[in-house]
């Protein structure tokens, strides 16, 4: 009788133990989203004052600065919803945005000389990294938090709490995931 008290004492135990476990992660992963968030809007922010410094030198690329408003637009949105696919989908939008800001700036010698956009463009890097770091931690904790309710005990106790499998950021649907293509490696060509 005792050794079935301590085989139930430990069984009771290691549930709360995976139901603990479970829940941090779930914590995380909803810690991390607000992360990507936080970044996003970090850099909706930045961007414009950044630009407002460097409008000057860039007078003729008005366009980019309506995209980047839109871009903008569209983050504080996508952070209000705070769903995973509309702050990816914004953040898509920020990055091609930025990359044109980027390719004309590279572009114009006078531009690239200034220390003004040097300094936005380190600002746009380091806010980048930060936006990939944190969609990095997202992806990670999603992933540990599925495999571990897809897994044997998760799969037996995971349900009797209630816990359910966590979307992902979105990703190009494609069949080999590990190859690239010569149209993603060829050099990009931009007419000004």
């Amino acid at each position: 009788m005792t050794i079935l008290i301590a085989i139930l004492a430990v069984l009771v135990f290691y549930i709360i133990f995976f139901y603990n476990s479970l829940k941090t992660t779930e914590v995380r992963i909803g810690a991390s989203l607000q992360e990507i968030g936080n970044q996003l809007k970090r850099q909706a922010q930045l961007i414009p004052n950044l630009i407002e410094s460097v409008k000057g030198y860039m007078k003729h690329e008005k366009d980019v600065f309506t995209a980047l408003t839109n871009a903008r637009k569209m983050v504080d949105e996508a952070i209000s919803s705070k769903d995973p696919q509309k702050i990816d989908k914004a953040q898509d939008l920020i990055s091609k945005t930025v990359s044109s800001l980027r390719v004309i700036a590279e572009s114009n010698p006078e531009i690239q000389a200034s220390g003004l956009v040097d300094n936005m463009m380190n600002e746009l890097r380091d806010t980048a990294d930060k936006i990939m770091y944190a969609r990095r931690t997202y992806i990670d904790l999603s992933a540990d938090y599925n495999l571990k309710i897809s897994t044997i005990p998760g799969v037996w106790i995971a349900p009797l709490f209630g816990f359910t499998k966590k979307s992902g950021l979105s990703t190009p649907d494609s069949p080999e995931v590990t190859s690239v293509s010569d149209t993603e490696t060829k050099t990009p060509k931009v007419q000004l």
